[in-house]
């Protein structure tokens, strides 16, 4: 399936900026999330074909978010990117872990 909508989450709004311009000018619809909580919310109520993922973020933080969306029936079919500038293998490893497809630095 090709990807046409892409839900950004990143609780950073520089980052969310810089995303979405970037992924708008290659002609992609993007819905954004500011934080883990609206991010679930967002995924269930649009049902993007991806999902770009920020770690550190206030409340629940990326992990527990990419792994709640892959256990839940209605998201578990997104595929998730972790996003982030936690560059560490174990960080890489975990996101993996919780259901991202990659984990970009």
């Amino acid at each position: 399936m090709p990807i046409k909508k892409v839900l950004v989450v990143d609780d950073s709004p520089t980052e969310r900026f810089y995303l979405v311009d970037m992924l708008n000018k290659q002609g992609y619809e993007t819905e954004v999330a500011e934080n883990g909580d609206e991010g679930i919310s967002k995924a269930k109520a649009v049902h993007p074909d991806l999902i770009l993922m920020d770690v550190v973020m206030p409340g629940i933080n990326g992990f527990q978010v990419t792994r709640m969306l892959s256990k839940d029936e209605v998201t578990k079919d997104i595929p998730v990117i972790i996003c982030t500038s936690k560059g560490q293998e174990t960080d890489r490893v975990w996101g993996i872990r919780q259901g991202a497809i990659a984990y970009l630095v």
